[in-house]
């Protein structure tokens, strides 16, 4: 099974393995929300949220008000449920991979719903809209439409990508892989 590389990486292995086919891969980019609370420090913020508002709701319950125990409990899950939509939507992916003869675009939703296009890499545009804009939007335009792309990532995240798409689309035309031409089939020796 070929190995995915996150969008950091996104120009293909040149010395992978052409896939079924023989067709080999000019880009291969999985792009995907940022998370910066691994699940360890998910725990340990729940449970500071949790001892800090039960120990709130056991002063207030001593002077009487004991209602605001519940309104403190119902805060902590308010925070857990936040927290687990934010992990939901970030199961959401995006991956592009661009052969010479297609550029293939695959979406999974947070539930696991898959959307596919693919885009004939000879008559593919790269465009990207808004440059510099805090609303910069790197498309791809085909056959009179057109495929936002990286949407996932920050501005200049998308700026970065439309380039290194454009790039591996001009490689692919030119038969050049990770700045060195492809090597042609045919006689083995």
């Amino acid at each position: 099974m070929e190995r995915r590389r996150v969008y950091e990486t996104w120009p293909a292995d040149p010395g992978a393995p052409p896939l079924r086919g023989g067709e080999r891969l000019y880009l291969d980019a999985e792009i995907r929300p940022n998370r910066s609370l691994p699940n360890p420090g998910f725990y340990a913020l729940m449970a500071a949220i949790a001892v800090i508002s039960f120990s709130a709701g056991i002063a207030f319950m001593l002077l009487g008000a004991w209602p605001v125990l519940g309104f403190f409990g119902l805060d902590v899950l308010l925070v857990w449920l936040a927290f687990k939509l934010s992990y939901r939507d970030g199961r959401r992916r995006e991956t592009i991979q661009i052969t010479a003869e297609e550029i293939r675009v695959s979406r999974q939703s947070p539930f696991g719903h898959q959307t596919a296009f693919r885009l004939p890499a000879a008559w593919t545009r790269v465009e990207i809209a808004g440059e510099g804009e805090p609303d910069v939007q790197a498309r791809l335009h085909a056959s009179g439409k057109t495929l936002i792309i990286g949407s996932l990532l920050s501005p200049r995240e998308r700026e970065s990508l439309a380039e290194a798409v454009r790039e591996a689309l001009e490689n692919a035309r030119r038969g050049v892989i990770a700045g060195r031409p492809q090597e042609a089939g045919g006689a083995s020796g």
